[in-house]
This record gives C-alpha cells, structure tokens and sequence, in this order.
C-alpha cells in the first residue's frame, strides 16, 4: 500500500498529481473527508467497486454509496431536476460534512444504481479531497470505513496509524490527512416534497 501524508490545509501538489494519477490507473484507495475516513475510486471503475464491496462483504446494489463532488453543478450533471427550494438548501451547505440522497439520471453508472434509483451526494469540506476532484473528469464513488465490519453499530477510525494497520495489504493506496472525525455526515433525503433528516451526523441542518 502507498502512503501519501498530505498537510490538510496546504495540500502537497505534487502528491495530489501522485494521488491523481493513482486513481485514474484504477486504483482503490482511502481519503479523508470532512467527516469520516473513505474508501474510494472513480466513479466508472467497475473492478473498483467490486474490490470495495468485497471488503464490506456487501453486494454494490445493497451499499450505500455516495459520490464525491467537486461542487454542486458535478452533483447536478448525476440527478434527476432537483426542486428550487430543495437546491437551495443544498446549496446554502456545501461544501460541508453533508449527504444529499437524490433521484438518479441515466449518467449514473449502473453497477452503483439500487432499487429506488437513488444516490447520496457529498461536495466535502476538505482541501485534499478538493484539490483531488479539481483535477478528475469524474467523481469519486466512496463508501465509510467502519472499524466493525460486520456489526449493527458503527465506529469509524480516528487514528490514521489504525488504518494503515488494518489495510496495508487490502487497498492500494491510503492518503494521511491527519486524524478523521468519530461522527459521520448527515444524511438528507431530498427525494420528497420536504427534505428528512436520515442520520444526524457532525453536520446541523439549516432550513
């Protein structure tokens, strides 16, 4: 496994190229966000995904996956016409530690479409993480890194040490941005009339 360690407020150009062009060759890899630690890869990376939910031990079609977007015009290029009030109040947080479940247009890649047709949306609030989509054509398809695998609760890694601990030989790459939050993002479900609060995460909802 490559180890980048990249400052999280004046991210390294010359890693982030590295870190770049990792991702563009296929590999799968770990990121921080501005909530928990990630795994990920491009969005169309079919083997990917795959490798991905071998790690979860889940199905593609049952994860709840999110894609990583630079900013919210990426996030429109992937949904179906999101309401006006509705996209307001997305726009009023991002970027921030927040998931938007949206409708899905056809440009979603199929391995990554479940049965409702819908798919979380996150524009981080974090300098490596957007000076890596600052350079793709594509986002990041991302899913939470949680220390207990196959329980019903989740703990999510804060020490990046214990990452690279537990998967040095399952990843090909893991970037360093310092410790990762003990609370994931938000999760809104935006598909409605009126947006829901799915999980309260570290981000606060402001209608």
């Amino acid at each position: 496994m490559t180890i980048w360690e990249i400052h999280p407020v004046n991210p390294d150009q010359r890693k982030i190229n590295q870190v770049v062009q990792a991702i563009e060759t296929g590999q799968i890899g770990i990121f921080p966000t501005d909530s928990v630690y990630g795994l990920a890869c491009l969005a169309n990376n079919r083997h990917g995904i795959e490798r991905i939910c071998q790690i979860k031990h889940v199905k593609p079609e049952k994860e709840l996956f999110s894609l990583l977007c630079r900013d919210i015009q990426q996030v429109s290029a992937f949904t179906r016409q999101i309401d006006n009030a509705i996209f307001r109040v997305i726009r009023r947080h991002v970027p921030g530690p927040y998931t938007f479940i949206l409708n899905a247009n056809s440009e979603l890649p199929k391995i990554i479409k479940n049965r409702k047709g819908t798919i979380g949306m996150r524009v981080p609030n974090n300098a490596i993480l957007q000076a890596i989509l600052a350079q793709l054509s594509l986002p990041l398809i991302t899913t939470s890194v949680k220390q207990n695998v196959d329980e019903d609760w989740d703990t999510y890694y804060v020490d990046p040490y214990d990452l690279r601990m537990d998967y040095e030989h399952v990843v090909d790459f893991m970037v360093d941005g310092g410790p990762g939050n003990a609370e994931a993002s938000t999760v809104l479900d935006c598909t409605g009339d009126a947006i829901q609060v799915i999980r309260q995460g570290i981000g606060v909802l402001d209608l």
